[in-house]
């Protein structure tokens, strides 16, 4: 997939201008946003998402659309399980609801940031590293693994790593928020405020979102254009449906079900990429496995039947457990 510079510089150079539009328009004006602007905010950047792979089929063909809906769809779904830790970091610090925007708003550069620092490492792993797909796959059915030992409904607590602890220690800091500042000057001395440890906070997690999501997206496209793209369509609107779901989200009980099976699938379909091109001389005598390899289309399918059962399969669960409670 031969990607002009020219795409690529209005690709990045959009993504900064909505960013942009964000930070200095919306967050110029601390509030809690209204259903309906949560509403048309997603349903704008879905639209955007859905005529961009119409753009990439047209251009580029079939198999590159369907990477990209596969990896955006994965992306997404990944993204709103990372929503729960992000309700879990506002509830800890006790952000005041009309700055939750702005906090996620600087979580999710931050995440676009850290994700694309990862997504140039991995392309460079790929190019020179034959067998990091086995390390992928690995990887992605040992996460697999974790998320389904969970019981249904319950998702990781938020623990407070390393340089979130020092922060808090070690760093001058006031009890009190002062709108968005991250800094304050209080009888001559320089504080930190708590906005600025939950910036940290969500800072050091995208980490660890990153370190799930980009070796799920190799393993469904291997062009870094669709990765960066497929995470950028994943993430914008994440803010707005962080404040349209709400409550909601813990009634997504199976979604850490879904995900596993989805990330279990991506995980085989690496494992057997890299056996077709495996070059480990213990393997095969260095030899070239013949065994299937997983086409773009029963990816896609995967996937959206998956998330599709996980929805219905949520909302029954629900529903059964609302009738247990009213007839109890």
């Amino acid at each position: 997939m031969e990607v002009s510079t020219l795409a690529w510089s209005l690709t990045i150079g959009i993504t900064v201008a909505v960013l942009a539009f964000d930070v200095f328009i919306i967050g110029r004006r601390p509030h809690e946003p209204s259903m309906r602007e949560c509403a048309i905010a997603i349903g704008i950047y879905t639209t955007l998402a859905l005529l961009f792979g119409l753009w990439i089929w047209f251009d580029y063909g079939g198999r590159f659309a369907g990477e990209f809906y596969a990896g955006w769809l994965t992306e997404y779904s990944l993204s709103v399980d990372n929503l729960f830790v992000f309700i879990i970091i506002m509830s800890r610090f006790s952000v005041p609801r009309k700055y939750q925007q702005e906090a996620l708003l600087i979580g999710i550069i931050l995440a676009l940031v850290f994700r694309g620092i990862f997504i140039a490492l991995g392309a460079v792993a790929i190019e020179t590293i034959s067998w990091i797909f086995y390390i992928f796959g690995a990887f992605l059915i040992y996460t697999a693994w974790n998320l389904v030992r969970h019981k249904d409904g319950e998702h990781d607590d938020f623990k407070e790593n390393r340089i979130l602890r020092f922060a808090q220690r070690r760093l001058p800091a006031t009890d009190e928020y002062d709108g968005i500042k991250l800094i304050v000057k209080r009888n001559g001395k320089r504080l930190i405020t708590p906005m600025l440890i939950v910036m940290i906070a969500l800072g050091s997690t995208d980490v660890l979102f990153a370190l799930d999501s980009i070796p799920a997206i190799y393993g469904l496209t291997q062009e870094p254009y669709l990765v960066l793209t497929a995470n950028v369509f994943a993430l914008m609107g994440l803010r707005q449906l962080y404040f349209l779901l709400g409550g909601l989200l813990d009634r997504l009980v199976y979604l850490s079900v879904g995900l596993s099976v989805i990330l279990a699938f991506i995980g085989v379909k690496l494992v057997l990429h890299a056996l077709h091109e495996n070059e480990l001389p213990f393997i095969n005598g260095g030899e070239h496995v013949s065994v299937p390899e997983v086409p773009t289309w029963l990816s896609l399918v995967v996937i959206v039947v998956t998330l599709a059962v996980t929805a219905v399969a949520s909302l029954a669960k629900n529903r059964r457990d609302d009738r247990a409670r009213t007839t109890g």
